[in-house]
């Protein structure tokens, strides 16, 4: 071509030249902009438009079963949807409609996206029905969607209450062996990424980033058909009675196992809208008490290991009672001359008193402290509280004589069931457990086993005739145990109470080989009725234990002779 013609027709090439390069142009300021400039404000556009439409998800992981010994549940963890929203695309005008969805008025509903109005999350509703919650999220709300989380359910309700506990509204554990095995039970949270619209509405799954890790299984040593029966009757007595409270722990006298654990007043797990707190305690555990005549046994045990006493030794109670310093002590009778045996069985506090005399104050705390009294039982459970054993360099003659019948330390209901534990297994240790565990655990030798063994029999007497629990003796089973009725401390006084008391019986069946070691605690029965341990707590015992026994299928004894001669109820104070 010549110059002239490039000349001539200069401006058509000029626009076929401009019309190849526009297309190049515009690639290089698509690039700049979506890499360049957005670089250079800190954020590329590619990264806004994933941040206005990706998303990261938590998945929430399956809290792990808690069973009883045979399987049977006590916590599970259904499905449930929980509806949240991000504040951010919440649509204003759709509020009223949303809070009529939710059952909120729009002023409540309003005033919680107020609250939330700088946060990027918030919970409209927590653990809703799928379906309930389906009715609501297909309305497509802008900002609002649901995610699967689980709900505890309790089958058993507030029979193993005190035991199971409860987890709270961040679905962790706060009461029970859902706290103190959270970590265990809990599992580990997953997530996942997701598409969302403009709304926030998920459109897309995009992967699994991590995978929930279920939480681990809990088995414990309770037997449900022992809690159900032990619950059942301690509520019923406790109605009947008009007592303040009540527990009753029951061991499995070969093993230590834990086989009931049961309180009144109990809460109701699947709905603690209303619960008092002062009711979801554990009080077996938790709450401690001066044990009364329970710890005669251990009294007389320090007595014949220390060499001075022998069952068959005889103690003058004349007059029957017994002036020890400012104070006097006496049994409801002039018993006179008595054996230990007979000691325990009339529970005599001026036998007790003249052996305790005799005896050094580190005799008895030593012999407590063996049988596990005034320590932490070992089972783990949240808010035991392990009582005192009082340590003095100098007693008096007053406080030595209460040492020796209960007064002076605390135990809980465990502790104590532990120490005729130790009585029943002829003077052996078995640590208590709550957790169903593989291997049993080796006892140790902590009594005299010829001591032990003969004060296990002398338990006998005190239900039988003339004993202070006659109405602890069943039918079929031979029974040991002691009562024990001990004065409440004032709190405004700080002295003891003359009108409120804790009625006690620790015992186990039957006598000649125990199976069941079962205490009874009864808070404040009536003041002015049948308010000893032998009235209050011993038939509850009955009732538990009889019961209980033909239901872990111990074969039963021939005890026609023995009812002939129990046909006659006595009931003492013990």
């Amino acid at each position: 071509m010549s110059w002239l013609n490039i000349k001539k027709h200069w401006r058509f090439l000029l626009i076929v030249i401009g019309m190849m390069v526009l297309p190049y142009l515009l690639l290089a300021r698509a690039s700049n902009l979506l890499v360049l400039e957005g670089e250079e404000h800190g954020i590329s556009l590619k990264a806004e438009g994933d941040n206005r439409t990706l998303r990261t998800e938590k998945l929430i992981a399956y809290r792990g079963l808690i069973t009883d010994r045979s399987g049977e549940l006590l916590a599970v963890s259904t499905p449930v949807t929980s509806i949240y929203a991000d504040p951010k695309f919440l649509n204003k005008k759709e509020l009223p409609e949303l809070a009529k969805a939710l059952g909120l008025s729009k002023a409540k509903l309003s005033e919680r996206v107020e609250l939330y109005k700088n946060k990027r999350f918030m919970y409209l509703a927590q653990q809703l029905a799928p379906h309930v919650a389906e009715k609501i999220l297909k309305q497509r709300f802008s900002g609002v969607n649901g995610r699967t989380e689980y709900k505890r359910f309790y089958p058993a309700g507030e029979v193993a209450a005190h035991v199971v506990g409860v987890t709270g509204s961040d679905k962790g554990g706060v009461e029970g062996l859902e706290l103190a095995f959270d970590s265990w039970l809990e599992g580990e949270l997953g997530s996942k990424r997701v598409l969302k619209n403009r709304k926030q509405h998920t459109v897309k799954e995009l992967g699994l980033i991590k995978a929930p890790v279920p939480g681990k299984d809990l088995q414990l040593t309770i037997d449900l058909k022992l809690q159900y029966l032990a619950y059942k009757e301690l509520k019923h007595a406790i109605a009947k009675q008009g007592a303040k409270s009540g527990s009753l722990v029951t061991v499995d006298a070969r093993t230590g196992e834990i086989l009931a654990m049961v309180n009144q007043p109990s809460y109701n797990p699947n709905n603690l809208q209303g619960a008092a707190w002062d009711h979801m305690r554990n009080r077996a555990v938790t709450d401690v008490f001066e044990p009364g005549s329970t710890v005669k046994p251990l009294t007389i045990a320090a007595a014949m290991e220390s060499g001075r006493y022998r069952s068959t030794d005889v103690i003058n109670t004349s007059p029957g009672y017994l002036r020890v310093g400012s104070k006097t002590f006496m049994d409801p009778v002039n018993y006179g001359p008595m054996d230990l045996a007979k000691i325990l069985k009339k529970s005599s506090q001026v036998g007790v008193s003249k052996i305790a005399l005799e005896m050094q104050p580190s005799e008895l705390q030593d012999m407590y402290f063996r049988a596990g009294l005034g320590q932490n039982s070992g089972i783990g459970f949240p808010g035991e509280r392990a009582g005192t054993l009082p340590q003095r360099n100098r007693w008096s003659d007053v406080e030595r004589a209460n040492f020796a019948f209960g007064y002076g330390l605390n135990v809980n209901a465990l502790q104590l069931a532990q120490a005729y534990l130790v009585l029943a297994n002829d003077g052996a240790l078995l640590p208590l457990s709550l957790i169903k565990q593989k291997q049993n655990v080796d006892a140790v030798q902590v009594i005299d086993r010829d001591v032990a063994r003969e004060v296990r029999d002398m338990l006998r007497g005190v239900t039988e005739k003339g004993g202070t629990a006659t109405r602890a003796a069943i039918a079929d089973y031979p029974v040991a145990g002691k009562t024990g009725t001990a004065h409440k401390i004032d709190a405004k006084s700080g002295g003891y109470a003359d009108d409120k008391y804790r009625a006690l019986f620790a015992g186990f069946a039957p006598a000649n080989d125990p199976r069941l070691v079962t205490v009874v605690v009864v808070d404040e029965p009536p003041a002015y009725g049948e308010y000893s341990g032998g009235k209050a707590a011993a038939p509850i015992f009955a009732s538990v234990m009889e019961k209980s026994l033909r239901v872990i299928s111990v074969t039963p004894e021939d005890r026609s002779a023995y009812l002939s001669s129990t046909s006659e109820l006595f009931g003492g104070r013990g």
